[in-house]
């Protein structure tokens, strides 16, 4: 087996070729995307009033990931941005069987906070499913629009096609998310989350208004990388 010199007394193995082809941007973006998505899916369960109106509260972060999405696509191609997606699905999915088991786990002796564990994190799967759909669906929405956009339009202006693709799939997400975690949807008008339609409308709008404001914000991250070779026309 091949290794590398002595170091402190040990001979060190050499990285795999695979490993070293990987850049390490590549290791952060997919970090940085499938750690926003699980603390937004938390953070949701909390309807927060911000300038006098109802929010859930990832909504602030969750919007990253539209950009952190179109810098996996730069970075890794289409194809591996759409496993990316599905992946990040099934961790959130997994993240909120798992909450759900462990609130429904006897608490031990000592531990005072049983029934507000449960009553907080029990609940969470309504959020995770109203955002692994709404992220499955306009994620790879926003990965056709910004391929559309490198491959048909231009590959200049890099902010363009940031700002082109979220403008698409927002919209969609928010809707899909709003109506799925916090809507009285038959069947659900009793769950723990469900608002009543004013404040449903108020969530909507103000994710809405958040979500293009921080897709401003992070528009900038698109250029942490050069840009590819976009030679699929």
């Amino acid at each position: 087996m091949n290794s590398s010199p002595t170091v402190a007394g040990r001979r060190e193995p050499l990285a795999h070729p695979m490993a070293l082809a990987i850049p390490r941007v590549v290791v952060l973006v997919i970090a940085a995307y499938i750690a926003a998505q699980m603390i937004a899916d938390v953070a949701s369960t909390k309807i927060g009033l911000v300038l006098g109106l109802s929010v859930d509260m990832g909504t602030f972060i969750y919007p990253i990931t539209f950009t952190l999405r179109d810098l996996a696509h730069k970075t890794m191609g289409k194809k591996n941005t759409q496993v990316l997606i599905v992946a990040a699905a099934g961790v959130n999915l997994f993240m909120a069987l798992y909450l759900l088991w462990s609130a429904s786990v006897p608490a031990g002796e000592g531990f005072q906070y049983q029934e507000a564990f449960t009553a907080v994190l029990g609940p969470l799967w309504r959020i995770v499913l109203a955002s692994i759909v709404a992220e499955v669906v306009s994620e790879l929405v926003d990965t056709e629009v910004y391929h559309w956009f490198v491959t048909r339009i231009t590959t200049s202006y890099q902010w363009a096609r940031v700002l082109v693709s979220n403008s698409v799939s927002i919209p969609i997400d928010n809707l899909i998310f709003t109506l799925g975690a916090f809507a009285a949807l038959p069947g659900l008008q009793d769950h723990f989350l469900t608002q009543p339609w004013g404040t449903v409308g108020q969530i909507f709008l103000f994710n809405l208004a958040v979500k293009y404001g921080v897709t401003l914000f992070s528009l900038p991250l698109i250029y942490l990388t050069p840009d590819a070779e976009w030679r699929e026309r």
